[in-house]
């Protein structure tokens, strides 16, 4: 019997090993074919990468290879979400849940076997991947879509010498690309030459085939009165093939005698010779007008030629030809081009070929006194016909910079900004008003034509010099096609004499090299040559040796672009006209042409703008608008030239509606979560999407929100520019990228996208809703009204969930979020009051890196959150007016009560919260109320945070924090909240930190603790004090002012201050100076600073001196009703006040009477602050 329960002992032991080692076996097979089938897949994208790097715009023009290349992202997409699956999956290995598999129906209370079919769901899911990825791949093979010989095939062919007929046929084709320029009507009369120039010669020539029009102009010539008046001897002669010389002078002779009534004389003997020499004593003896009809060889022009003498009589010979190289050699060189209008035959234009005469002709180059004379008074014309709105600042810095050119010989200087921008009409602007001052003596305005030749360059540059015209179109210089190198004289003029020279639409750094080796080297130094450029990056290259100045031409501010608008349209205040205006872009040339049109048709552009695509659509495909071609035409190609990275993120930016005020590290931030932004060898992700922040500013596609310009520390709100966010909009169909519920949406089974944006005017319709394919979402936007329907079961994929602007979310709704949304990276309730604590299940969102609860009621972090080690960045706290400092038990009655104020009030985190190693930024805490002990140990272990804020800091423990902190080395932003009746609990403390770019410190009492030398970095200061006291300055009896000292003189020390906000309890006579006074003179201080933000409870009086924030753009105050300021003259740079809280008009009123005196000609703007800052 015993044996018996052994055997069975033995038999169960034995079953259970079996499915043991079965289990490990299973579990590790299809580990291992989830590792061979991501292998394989990996392999062939490097294949298809490689394809999409030599994918041109040319070969994606191919519907099938831009379908194969639509393909390829869709299966992209799928296969980077099947291995954020894989990474999700739990690494270790839990074989034993596959013994227990067969019991799941008992265990599954107990046991979670989620896990298990997770891994299971991952590799079925990599098979289908494998199998589309091999069908992808074989069907470039079934269409040949990689030609191997196209891809070897060089871009570029070597030059090679060209044939005469080829350089002829060039020069025709370039005559035809200036068709549409300068065209003159069907009359050459103007061009005979006056009666004591040299013999000349103009030859008609068209395109087509046949004379179609050329005797008709040829004829309105001959037979003008005044051409009658002063050619009295006049031949017309069509010509015979082959040419005979006697035939020909026996036409001219008795045409001369006829036209001119007078008796031709009897031949007399002598022979052909005798003939010829007296036909030729006649044409020396009178002026006349010969037209020769139908020349057809160079030849033949030769044989003529020689029958007429050179004299300086201002004789003419007209000659029309179908020949191009008979018209351009019969004239002598450099001659010139005039075309005429267009003939009835749509492939049929007339071009007039003529050499340029000694005396002052109309069409001719103009020299001297007389061009500059034609070209003031075009330029006194330009300046009425196109008064500048809104660039009072901007010409005055031109006109500034031109000065300082000549004056400190610079020579060169640069203006850009990017197309449409009104850089060029602003350059017009200066330029005409220096012709009209007359301080230079040759003025030039070249539009640079591509590709760039120098030789072209310098023909257009030397024509330019001597014409009437203000700028001369970019094919001027056919005009003088048949000259030598221009280059030698354009140098001469150049150095001989002073030239004020426009450059408009220089390209490459390459071409400067060309034009400032060839013919800025070595010139006038008085010289002023202004690049205009749409590159930043060229603008600082093009510099003379002395340096470069730089002018940025930015859009126009919101104001100003409405005044424009209602200027051209006339219509008035309209409700659209806001709204049309922030569409536009702050483009001058934009907004001129869509508020011609509005005034035409305001239903129409009401109704574009209830379409998200219709703007653009219109601007597109109206003819309407062929002005803005142009511009289009660069934000395409722009748009094709960025970095792939970059494209993604410009592509995710119509999330946000327009005009919406976005928080500079919530996008980052998103960016992040959604791989746009991602880790490489140098650089952490955070850091590259900062990069690509700060390039779409400099692309001026994302702006600054309010006036300022933040070029010393970074904004904290932009927004998109509404021009490139229509164009984004109206070029994303293809993509299926952001999908948009707005307003009131019809049924369709068609709505699909990767990003979900929900509009606060969307009527929340729950079966629309439901009808979205929501498999492939990425991320949820939700602005105004939260519904509970929002969460989907079917949202599997989503990364980002982002409830910062939506309104009413319940609490209950977060464990849902959870649950259905477990691959979430990015999570915001920002601003949800209602919130109050967050569910356990959070630690399930493995993947999560940044959570937002900023300004909710959370008080406690729960502390499942040690489990989310992926998390980089929490945000938690809100701000109050507490005068102590809550402790956990009651925080929660203490918030409720609060309705404004500044103070951090900081969250309880659990023990071990420093097993989050990869967080990079944290706050704010409690750090009393989360145990100092356990906290601060937690703290040193995060070595890679660069923004930390903590609250609860006291005198029992603030040295401790603070030696706890000392090995952050990265730490670039400390946010500090002193406890109540710890004022002076920092006094005596050290600073171990002195890489800090932004610091708060609230609570503090009547001084600062002195950390100067290690503040040098330091561009942010946010800052509560209970008592100014020492820095009042007071007059002595004497008269003499006493030194200032204190917390004032300590701020005005930190060298790289751009920000300072301060917040007062208490001011000595409630006065404050923050002038800085050393042996009774001011002295520069607070050099810097561009934002100076004032808060106190108490009516003020604030004076600033000649000498401190002479660079300040906004003042922000928060004060008492009958606080006063002074010395507001002296913030030579200021562009706004703004005033925070209840609206004061008395205060307004006087604000805007003290500014009236302000030296800026636009005067800073009084206004309530739109939005308060949050952080």
């Amino acid at each position: 019997m015993a044996d018996l329960v052994v055997g069975m002992a033995k038999s169960v032991v034995d079953g259970a090993l079996t499915k043991a080692q079965a289990a490990i076996e299973e579990d590790t097979k299809l580990r291992q074919s989830a590792q061979r089938n991501l292998v394989f897949i990996t392999g062939e994208f490097q294949m298809m990468k490689s394809f999409l790097n030599i994918a041109d715009s040319e070969r994606l023009k191919n519907p099938v290879v831009r379908t194969w290349v639509l393909q390829i992202r869709e299966l992209a997409y799928d296969v980077e979400d099947c291995i954020e699956f894989v990474v999700h999956l739990d690494k270790k290995n839990r074989w034993w849940l596959r013994v227990l598999k067969p019991a799941s129906w008992f265990l599954r209370p107990c046991v979670d076997l989620s896990r298990l079919l997770s891994l299971d769901l991952a590799v079925v899911e990599l098979e289908q991947l494998k199998a589309r990825v091999e069908d992808v791949s074989s069907r470039n093979a079934r269409y040949s879509l990689i030609n191997s010989d196209s891809v070897s095939k060089p871009a570029t062919t070597a030059a090679q010498p060209a044939s005469g007929d080829t350089v002829g046929m060039m020069a025709v084709n370039r005559l035809i690309q200036a068709a549409n320029t300068d065209r003159e009507e069907l009359n050459i009369t103007r061009l005979l030459p006056k009666k004591d120039h040299d013999l000349g010669v103009i030859s008609i020539w068209g395109t087509g085939v046949g004379d179609l029009g050329m005797p008709s102009i040829a004829w309105n010539t001959y037979t003008d009165k005044e051409t009658c008046k002063n050619f009295v001897w006049r031949a017309w002669v069509k010509l015979t093939h082959p040419f005979d010389p006697q035939e020909f002078i026996h036409s001219l002779t008795a045409q001369f005698h006829a036209n001119s009534c007078k008796e031709e004389p009897a031949s007399s003997p002598g022979g052909r010779k005798k003939m010829e020499d007296d036909f030729k004593q006649l044409l020396t003896e009178n002026r006349y007008l010969v037209v020769l009809e139908d020349l057809s060889t160079v030849a033949e022009w030769a044989a003529i030629k020689r029958f007429f003498p050179k004299e300086k009589n201002g004789s003419c010979i007209i000659l029309s030809t179908q020949q191009f190289e008979v018209a351009s050699l019969s004239v002598g060189h450099p001659y010139q081009v005039l075309h005429l209008n267009q003939l009835s035959a749509a492939d049929h234009s007339v071009y007039a070929f003529f050499t340029e005469y000694d005396g002052d002709r109309g069409m001719t180059s103009q020299t001297g006194q007389a061009g500059n004379s034609c070209k003031r008074a075009a330029a006194n014309r330009w300046i009425y016909e196109h008064p500048l709105v809104g660039r009072e600042l901007d010409m005055k810095d031109l006109d500034r910079n031109v000065i300082t050119t000549r004056g400190r010989s610079y020579q060169v200087m640069s203006v850009w900004g990017f197309t449409g921008v009104g850089k060029s009409a602003l350059v017009m602007n200066t330029y005409c008003k220096e012709i009209l001052k007359g301080d230079f003596q040759k003025y030039a305005w070249v539009d640079v034509s591509h590709p760039f030749n120098l030789w072209d360059f310098s023909r257009t540059l030397l024509s330019s010099f001597g014409s009437r015209k203000l700028q001369d179109s970019e094919h001027t210089h056919l005009y003088s096609m048949g000259s030598q190198n221009p280059i030698p004289q354009c140098r001469e003029i150049l150095t001989q004499q002073t030239c004020l020279v426009i450059i408009d639409g220089l390209q490459s750094t390459i071409e400067w090299d060309l034009i400032k080796a060839e013919l800025v080297s070595g010139s006038n130094r008085r010289n002023v040559i202004i690049i205009v450029t749409t590159e930043q990056e060229i603008a600082t290259y093009c510099r003379g040796d002395k340096g470069h100045l730089v002018l940025n031409v930015k859009g126009l501010e919101a104001d100003t672009a409405v005044e424009l608008f209602e200027k051209v349209s006339k219509k008035g205040k309209v409700a659209e006209i806001g709204e049309l205006t922030s569409i536009c872009g702050g483009l001058p040339k934009v907004i001129v042409e869509i508020a011609g049109s509005f005034a035409k048709n305001t239903d129409r552009w009401k109704d574009a703008l209830s379409n998200n695509k219709k703007f653009m659509l219109e601007l597109e495909n109206n003819g309407e608008f062929l002005s803005l071609r142009g511009l289009l035409d660069w934000m395409n190609s722009s748009f094709r030239n960025y970095a792939d990275s970059l494209k993604s993120c410009i592509l995710y930016l119509p999330v946000f509606p327009r005009n919406h005020l976005i928080r500079r590290r919530r996008l980052v931030r998103r960016w992040i979560a959604e791989g746009y932004s991602r880790d490489n060898h140098e650089e952490s992700a955070e850091m590259v999407g900062e990069e690509h922040f700060n390039d779409l500013v400099d692309l001026r596609i994302i702006q600054q929100s309010s006036l300022l310009g933040m070029d010393d520390t970074r904004m904290d709100f932009c927004q998109v520019n509404g021009f490139f966010r229509e164009y984004i909009v109206s070029h994303q169909m293809e993509g299926n990228l952001v999908l948009e519920l707005r307003g009131n949406c019809v049924l369709t089974s068609q709505r699909t996208g990767r990003h979900l944006a929900i509009s606060e005017n969307w009527v929340r319709d729950r079966i629309v809703f439901e009808s979205i394919d929501f498999s492939r979402l990425r991320s949820l936007t939700v602005f105004g009204k939260w519904k509970s329907f929002f969460i989907y079961q079917g949202m599997k994929l989503l990364r980002v969930l982002d409830l910062e602007d939506a309104s009413e979310v319940e609490h209950s709704d977060l464990k849902k979020m959870v649950k259905f949304m477990c691959r979430l990276k990015f999570l915001s309730l920002r601003g949800h009051h209602e919130i109050k604590h967050l569910p356990s299940s959070i630690g399930d969102l493995r993947q999560l890196e940044s959570l937002d609860v900023r300004h909710t009621s959370i008080l406690t972090l729960p502390e499942s959150i040690i489990k989310l080690q992926k998390l980089q960045y929490i945000r938690a706290g809100t701000k109050a007016p507490s005068r102590k400092t809550p402790t956990p038990h009651h925080l929660l009655s203490q918030l409720s009560s609060y309705c404004s104020g500044r103070q951090p009030v900081g969250v309880v985190v659990p023990p071990g919260i420093g097993k989050l190693t990869a967080l990079h930024t944290l706050g704010v805490i409690n750090v009393r109320a989360s145990g100092t002990k356990a906290v601060l140990e937690d703290a040193k272990k995060l070595t890679h945070l660069r923004k930390l804020g903590v609250s609860g800091i006291n005198k029992n423990n603030s040295n401790k924090f603070f030696l706890a902190i000392s090995d952050i080395l990265q730490l670039e932003s400390l946010s500090v909240q002193i406890e109540d009746n710890n004022e002076s609990c920092l006094n005596g403390t050290a600073l171990p930190l002195e890489s800090l770019r932004s610091l708060k410190l609230y609570g503090l009492g009547d001084r600062l603790p002195d950390w100067r030398a290690q503040l040098t970095k330091l561009t942010k200061m946010d800052l509560e004090i209970a008592k100014l006291t020492e820095d009042h300055v007071s007059m002595q009896p004497e008269g003499r002012r006493e030194h200032t000292s204190g917390v004032i003189k300590f701020l005005s020390e930190l060298p790289g201050l751009c920000i300072l906000r301060l917040r007062v309890h208490h001011l000595q006579d409630n006065q404050l100076d923050v002038s800085i006074i050393y042996n009774d003179l001011e002295l520069d201080s607070f050099e810097k600073l561009k934002i100076f933000e004032i808060a106190c409870s108490f009516s003020s009086k604030v004076t600033f001196g000649e000498k401190t924030m002479k660079k300040l753009e906004q003042l922000k105050f928060e004060c008492c009703s009958g606080s006063t300021f002074f010395g507001l003259e002296y913030l030579a740079e200021l562009k706004e006040v703004l005033l925070k809280g209840a609206r004061d008009e008395q205060l307004m009123s006087e604000i805007n009477a003290k500014l009236e005196n302000h030296p800026k000609v636009k005067k800073p703007v009084v206004k309530l602050e739109e939005k308060p800052s949050s952080s």
